[in-house]
């Protein structure tokens, strides 16, 4: 079996997990202290406070900024669920925004629309989908000139740039995801990341039953969450944090070679924005036209060869929560209607062989010729 993906786990990181096991101290020590040191150093930030997953982060910042029940969030309509139930999981409404076709993420223009029909939005929400940046300057003159705080999804793009400048480190708050599928993992997990003091510290307290972070004693000063990370991910996280770069390149050359395979096919590869970086949390593929709808089969036909692949993401108005909930139908959405309808994913991580990634796109091909019969 190619596998659609398989973290990057060595010996040290293996030994920087034991050393805290052997510890005895398992919660709230330095080594996630450390981590988020590290971390926020890397983005070029002054502040990073870890939780349990992304969807947390996400939560927190929303809580954060003050949005509630009623309140209205924009957020674009092609990924994860998770996103959306953030907001949802908070009383508020997600208004959902179309998506650019080339690059899968928030169309600006899309949003600058939005925002005039929806004045009182509370926060905007790209994402950066797959590691690939969204047209995040632009949204963040938009949004600045709304007078509307950015939190950026950046569950999949620890190290994309657009500009030079790190994804998650332009708007009021940058959450990313340490989940398996990304470039480094602690198992589950999660990252704020803020340039504001203030802010740093209400998510603190909001991950840890309201109690002051800076506080001598115990002081609960307002409510909260248990939503802590633990020092074997703490240790982890930091074992992994420092070869970062190296998972990036190897994902990065592996993108390239899938480019040159796909080259002259009717398989449209992933495309970035100019002057960005595109890590490639996932290489994801559009499938010709006339297979739109089929992608299922497409998938199903993979695994007959022992080729684990799968969607691109979600079109998260039609869902089914979401497009009960929104009264959402086909066509309100129609760059996400085709994307969503034809994006695969390919295998690909660190150590993921040439000769493997011939073989997932010979049986692409297959695949397309037995679906189409």
């Amino acid at each position: 079996m190619i596998r659609l993906t398989v973290p990057s786990i060595d010996e040290d990181d293996v030994s920087a997990v034991a050393e805290v096991l052997r510890s005895g101290f398992l919660v709230s020590g330095p080594k996630v202290k450390a981590f988020e040191d590290a971390y926020a150093e890397y983005l070029g930030v002054p502040h990073c406070v870890s939780v349990p997953n992304c969807t947390c982060a996400l939560h927190l910042s929303l809580l954060a900024l003050g949005v509630g029940a009623g309140d209205k969030v924009a957020v674009c309509t092609y990924s994860w669920p998770a996103t959306a139930n953030a907001i949802r999981v908070l009383g508020a409404d997600p208004v959902f925004v179309e998506i650019e076709a080339e690059t899968f993420n928030m169309d600006p223009a899309a949003l600058e629309r939005t925002l005039a029909k929806h004045p009182a939005v509370k926060a905007v929400m790209p994402v950066h989908t797959f590691g690939g940046s969204a047209d995040i300057e632009a949204i963040m003159a938009i949004a600045g000139k709304a007078g509307v705080p950015v939190v950026e999804d950046a569950a999949c793009a620890l190290g994309t740039e657009q500009g030079g400048k790190k994804a998650g480190t332009f708007g009021t708050f940058g959450c990313f995801s340490l989940h398996p599928r990304k470039a480094i993992t602690t198992g589950e997990g999660g990252i704020v990341a803020t340039h504001d003091k203030k802010l740093a510290r209400d998510i603190k307290m909001l991950r840890n039953h309201g109690q002051d972070p800076d506080a001598s004693r115990p002081d609960f000063v307002t409510f909260g969450f248990n939503l802590r990370l633990t020092e074997l991910q703490g240790a982890l996280g930091l074992s992994q944090l420092k070869k970062l770069e190296r998972i990036i390149a190897a994902r990065t050359a592996g993108a390239r070679e899938y480019d040159r395979l796909l080259a002259g096919s009717e398989v449209r590869p992933p495309r970035s924005l100019p002057n960005s970086r595109h890590v490639y949390q996932s290489y994801v593929v559009l499938l010709p036209e006339d297979l739109a709808g089929k992608r299922d089969e497409v998938i199903a036909a993979m695994r007959k060869r022992e080729i684990e692949t799968t969607l691109g993401t979600y079109h998260m108005p039609l869902i089914r929560y979401y497009k009960e909930w929104g009264k959402f139908s086909p066509g309100d959405f129609p760059v996400t209607d085709d994307v969503a309808s034809r994006a695969m994913t390919l295998p690909l991580y660190e150590g993921l062989p040439p000769s493997s990634q011939a073989a997932v796109v010979t049986a692409l091909g297959e695949c397309i010729r037995e679906v189409r019969g």
